[in-house]
């Protein structure tokens, strides 16, 4: 052997495991593929997750999502849940694809808690933040045929004492935002009503009522995307990251600033 030839590792017996849970599996050769026919999947009819939205309060971050999901012009879903914990101090919501959505969702929080495990530490806000875009990023050969993720994400970054949120485009570009961000179907309407709304330092109470607002009005104009639904008990999941981590905001609380969100946006 001569010294500028070096053996192959063993795929099989890594000194250490890799950080990343796609690492640690390309590592094992266990990678799972799928075959991806050629043309618009969108025939296929998939499931579309709508409107989401965030904004930043004195707090933290508030992030919603309506709760419908739609197959063209019909009505998939209407308790679909859009927003979800991405670890203790972040969260992510989904636009878009719903099936490929929620799946790319579960993986991401697979590698944050990978991550702490293996690292004894969390992966910072921007680090995660890098880490979702360059999941949207590999995502794009289906994109380009019609199965398109947008998510946007948030958290409580520990070091600086504050709230931030970033959103994302379909080629996997990262934007951090500095008040709020809308992604989805009415996310144009309620990103309207937030420019005329949004206030720096707003209270908890003031960033959801205004939140909620923001969807209902996206609601009015956009037929995808649900507002609070009365009737069938279905209200927007709502949550906010703080400081303490993230948290649900209670259904009752939730149905109450509905109703009053509803009467503001009529």
């Amino acid at each position: 052997m001569t010294d500028d030839v070096r053996p192959n590792p063993l795929p099989l017996d890594p000194t250490f495991p890799p950080s990343s849970f796609s690492g640690a599996l390309r590592a094992h050769d266990l990678v799972p593929t799928w075959e991806i026919p050629p043309g618009d999947m969108t025939a296929l009819r998939p499931a579309h997750g709508t409107t989401i939205l965030a904004l930043q309060y004195s707090d933290g971050v508030v992030m919603i999502g309506d709760r419908q999901a739609t197959e063209g012009h019909t009505v998939a879903h209407r308790r679909m849940q859009k927003v979800f914990a991405a670890d203790n101090y972040s969260a992510v919501a989904i636009s878009g694809t719903a099936g490929v959505a929620v799946e790319m969702i579960r993986l991401f929080q697979t590698e944050l808690e990978h991550y702490e495990k293996l690292e004894g530490a969390r992966l910072s806000l921007e680090g995660k933040a890098n880490y979702l875009a360059t999941m949207v990023r590999n995502h794009l050969p289906l994109a380009f045929q019609g199965l398109v993720v947008i998510p946007l994400f948030c958290g409580f970054d520990e070091e600086a004492g504050v709230g931030r949120l970033y959103s994302f485009d379909v080629v996997g570009g990262r934007y951090e935002e500095t008040e709020y961000a809308t992604s989805g179907s009415g996310g144009r309407e309620a990103k309207a009503y937030l420019r005329g709304n949004f206030r720096p330092g707003l209270d908890e109470e003031e960033a959801l009522t205004v939140g909620l607002t923001a969807l209902v009005v996206a609601a009015e104009e956009d037929t995808a995307t649900a507002g609070p639904d009365v009737r069938r008990g279905i209200y927007p999941t709502v949550v906010t990251v703080t400081r303490a981590g993230y948290a649900e905001v209670d259904g009752d609380r939730v149905a109450t600033l509905s109703t009053g969100a509803m009467e503001a946006g009529v």
